[in-house]
């Protein structure tokens, strides 16, 4: 057992590594579910500078972010194949 101050109040190992194992989990579930939630808000069209149009060479059908048939990982809305914006990120 575990003395703490004059009031000699007394906490178990158990009770101690319990209460510690139960906060990390708490810690950690809760850090999953924001990086979760973050994951799934999509940037607008205008805020990504999205364009229907490709930029020369690059476009949507070619970046890693596309998601056939018509959406990206990172940007709302229907998104063309032949789009793109300034996540564009080239398949390798």
């Amino acid at each position: 057992m575990i003395h703490f101050g004059s009031d000699q109040r007394r906490l178990s190992r158990r009770a101690a590594l319990a209460g510690t194992a139960l906060a990390g989990s708490t810690l950690a579930l809760g850090a999953a579910g924001i990086r979760r939630a973050a994951a799934q808000q999509k940037l607008t069209q205008a805020i990504a500078k999205y364009q229907p149009t490709p930029k020369g060479n690059d476009h949507c059908g070619a970046c890693a972010n596309f998601q056939a048939p018509n959406a990206c990982r990172f940007v709302q809305g229907e998104i063309s194949p032949t789009g793109w914006c300034q996540l564009y990120s080239p398949k390798t």
